[in-house]
């Protein structure tokens, strides 16, 4: 049972490392079913994996974001997609948390409120009485499945202004869920796409996006509380990158297991670990991890930083937390990548996590906002002097 008391942070990541024999039990399971066990979901939840970001005043835990790093980064030393699952929960929850506390009343009705959500802008709203009526679809909804309330984001185009994006919160029963999840990473995320058919949301229930983007929400108990002030994409950013350094780290757990008894084939080597190439490869990825940790790390605290300071981000703060995230994810995939080419023809076989470790970090790295090329590139972009040519920093 949970504590009363607020955990810390190495009672959080504690409770994550326990869960690891649990979510590597039904990995395979969540790949075969494209969704994440139930079983797997209960024991997140009992362990409060899913309070982490949830204020304080509704039995959440309002965690530092070095906590979200370490406890996403053990999750995935477990399984990948439930690992991604769990902290993309996290960053629709920070930003239900900027909605009207009423509002907020509701979706908060249990700590353990699940929310998924998106930040593409793939449907269209319109004004109406009381509200907004958004149509549209929306893809990679991970978490969808298990989820009561779901971040959308929409287009508002009214007479005589200018088209607006807005942030709305739906319950995930008024969608119309596709079953289309059907890839070769990250496959037990069930990230579905769901579509919306002339759903009225009222007032109450969206804000405009660029307010959300920017930590400028309209709630009054979360004034005070500075997780709640940053700006949307530094806090994805971290909310996410941990999941990358996890599979990174799982991908030695792996590597090393199958070591002293693994051979190469065609060779005289009777232990793999015998092979100096071994020694290089094994070195060489075990540095990329540490490079992908000191640069989560520092993503993290940037963000902790500057939440406790409630003082506002300059651009090149905001651009380096995408570039912070980039590096890491780019460094995790280098080792796994490392790893799994010196795993041998037997690692092919679906039974040696090792292969979907691979898939399921090449699929992350694929993420638009986590793509390394696009973080770094603009990163140099800034360092060259000119403006970023994107609103997500």
């Amino acid at each position: 049972m949970l504590s009363n008391d607020l955990p810390g942070r190495a009672e959080l990541v504690r409770r994550a490392s326990e869960l690891v024999p649990t979510l590597r039990k039904f990995a395979t399971w969540n790949e075969e079913n494209r969704r994440v066990h139930d079983d797997a979901v209960a024991a997140l939840a009992e362990a409060g994996i899913f309070r982490l970001r949830t204020p304080q005043r509704y039995g959440g835990y309002e965690c530092d974001t070095r906590t979200l790093v370490d406890v996403a980064a053990e999750l995935a030393r477990g399984d990948g997609s439930t690992a991604w699952t769990a902290s993309v929960y996290w960053i629709p929850t920070w930003m239900a948390s900027h909605f009207p506390d009423h509002v907020q009343d509701t979706v908060f009705a249990s700590p353990d409120s699940l929310i998924c959500g998106t930040l593409s802008p793939s449907a269209m709203a319109a004004p109406a009485e009381g509200g907004i009526v958004v149509n549209g679809k929306w893809g990679f909804i991970t978490g969808a499945l298990h989820s009561k309330w779901q971040a959308v984001i929409a287009v508002l185009i009214a007479p005589e202004a200018e088209p607006m994006p807005v942030l709305a919160l739906v319950p995930t029963s008024d969608l119309h869920i596709v079953d289309d999840w059907h890839t070769a990473g990250l496959k037990g995320t069930g990230s579905v796409s769901t579509v919306a058919q002339d759903l009225f949301v009222p007032q109450d229930r969206f804000l405009p996006l660029g307010a959300v983007l920017q930590g400028q929400g309209v709630s009054h108990a979360n004034q005070s509380s500075g997780i709640y002030q940053a700006p949307l994409l530094p806090v994805a950013s971290a909310s996410s990158v941990g999941v990358a350094l996890g599979l990174a780290r799982a991908a030695l757990d792996a590597f090393t297991q199958r070591l002293a008894d693994r051979k190469i084939t065609y060779t005289n080597y009777t232990s793999q670990r015998e092979a100096p190439i071994t020694h290089l490869q094994l070195a060489d990825a075990a540095m990329r991890v540490d490079e992908a940790q000191f640069h989560a790390h520092r993503l993290a605290a940037l963000v902790d930083r500057k939440a406790a300071e409630q003082a506002p981000w300059t651009i090149h703060e905001r651009v380096l937390a995408r570039a912070d995230m980039g590096a890491a994810v780019q460094r995790a995939r280098e080792a796994v990548e490392t790893l799994a080419n010196a795993s041998g023809g037997s690692s092919i076989y679906l039974d040696v996590p090792i292969q979907r470790i691979q898939r399921d970090i090449q699929a992350l790295s694929l993420h638009a906002l986590m793509h390394p090329n696009t973080n770094t590139e603009l990163y140099g972009r800034l360092l060259s002097g000119l403006e970023p040519n994107t609103l997500y920093v």
